[in-house]
């Protein structure tokens, strides 16, 4: 199983420090189609996105979010921090399972 991360060129670089693959997006039209190779590909199990990135592609990514299916996306705040409209971890879970944690 392999990571991969859709982001912006600093996310990008720095993950692609680590080994991790990646794509550097900063249209809808470029980040849907880093997003179709990625969960096209059999052998990637994670994708890291960030929040802005995934923002693009929103309705797309929610489907996937929170899904029995493959692969497992994880978002992350950019460089600029987190988004303070973005409802975090718990509140995030409490909805996924309808119930209060």
């Amino acid at each position: 199983m392999k990571y991969l991360v859709i982001g912006d060129e600093e996310a990008v670089l720095g993950f692609g420090m680590v080994g991790v693959k990646g794509y550097a997006v900063s249209t809808k039209d470029e980040t849907a189609a880093a997003f179709d190779q990625a969960i096209g590909d059999a052998d990637v199990g994670i994708i890291i996105m960030t929040e802005t990135a995934a923002d693009l592609i929103r309705n797309r990514v929610d489907r996937y979010l929170f899904s029995r299916e493959f692969p497992l996306i994880v978002e992350i705040p950019g460089r600029s921090g987190r988004d303070p409209n973005r409802p975090g971890l718990r509140e995030m879970v409490n909805k996924a399972i309808g119930i209060h944690v």
